[in-house]
């Protein structure tokens, strides 16, 4: 197995992809207060910025900025996940690898992480973000996807109400994730 390192930044912004275990469920839009309140409750401990945020039915994209003294975004997630999982009615099969380590099988154990290193490289994943719904024929338009960030977006300026069209439509520099 190779030996991955995270790159720690205290005050970073990182761009975040978090899946499910079983990627054919919809356990994320179906339970979306369990998961906003899952954020809500680890927040307050942990503070961090929501810049940009995107929930699919199976995944989910963020981009974070953390506190100036803080790199720490492992133990957020660890929360995060661990507060959604047990307010989830139990349905899963456990495998007894993650029965021994108290886990649920709710998520991947791993995630993505990258650091934003400019504003050129946060432009790119906020439109990745904000495009994801209709790459994965969740909605046709943008604008259309009520779990995402991207209305924020709009009201700032940052985007016109009708970005990126449809489908046919999809922004430049967008790879697989």
């Amino acid at each position: 197995m190779a030996n991955y390192r995270r790159a720690f930044i205290a005050g970073g912004t990182y761009f975040f992809t978090v899946n499910l275990a079983d990627r054919r469920l919809a356990l994320l839009t179906e339970n979306i207060g369990l998961l906003r309140t899952a954020f809500r409750m680890v927040r307050p401990q942990h503070p961090f910025a929501i810049e940009a945020a995107v929930i699919l039915p199976d995944h989910l994209h963020m981009i974070w900025t953390l506190p100036g003294s803080d790199a720490d975004f492992a133990t957020r997630w660890r929360l995060i996940k661990s507060a959604f999982s047990h307010c989830v009615p139990h349905f899963e099969a456990i495998s007894a690898s993650r029965a021994a380590k108290g886990e649920r099988g709710i998520w991947q154990r791993r995630y993505w992480e990258h650091t934003v290193r400019n504003e050129d490289d946060f432009t790119r994943h906020l439109d990745y973000i904000h495009f994801n719904p209709v790459k994965h024929g969740h909605a046709a338009r943008v604008q259309d996807w009520p779990y995402s960030s991207f209305r924020r977006w709009v009201r700032l300026g940052a985007y016109p109400e009708d970005w990126a069209g449809d489908a046919g439509d999809q922004p430049r520099g967008f790879g697989e994730r």
